[in-house]
């Protein structure tokens, strides 16, 4: 297992987890020189898990809950010695104060509580994407909290 090898495996519907995962690999490798493979779970599968030492799950919020393919591969996979991180975006990650918290609470914590044994180094809650119709309802996406989050995962991966 590589040291600087990283994994950020995400399940986007909107686009907003696509976004922040994408701004997160653009940090880890601009500013710490981290190998990073990105992973959309709709469309791939994530070859040879055991090579990553870092690894970054994100995924978008629906009927508030965290998407399946992000929840299957939470049970899947074995998370033993490895640093994970853990995001969600929701409209609701997006909105300070009460809301925000809510989210983290709810989307971030509540789906890591099922999951006891993944060693969980960081996890925050994003904005997200609500679209109806084909009109954009709400988007709340702020990739600077993106950036910040990944500046403080950088130093935790190396």
């Amino acid at each position: 297992m590589d040291n600087n090898k990283t994994l950020i495996a995400y399940e986007t519907k909107q686009g907003a987890s696509e976004e922040t995962a994408r701004r997160i690999a653009e940090v880890l490798r601009a500013k710490f020189e981290l190998e990073v493979d990105l992973v959309d779970l709709n469309t791939q599968k994530v070859q040879d898990f055991a090579q990553y030492r870092n690894v970054v799950v994100g995924g978008g919020v629906r009927m508030g809950r965290v998407y399946s393919k992000v929840t299957e591969f939470l049970k899947e996979n074995d998370f033993a010695a490895k640093r994970v991180a853990f995001f969600a975006s929701s409209a609701w990650g997006g909105t300070p104060g009460e809301y925000y918290d809510s989210a983290k609470k709810r989307f971030v914590e509540n789906t890591l509580a099922k999951y006891p044994h993944i060693p969980v180094v960081s996890k925050e809650a994003f904005g997200g994407k609500i679209v109806y119709f084909k009109k954009r309802m709400v988007d709340n996406l702020d990739l600077s909290r993106a950036e910040a989050w990944a500046m403080e995962l950088g130093k935790l991966f190396t």
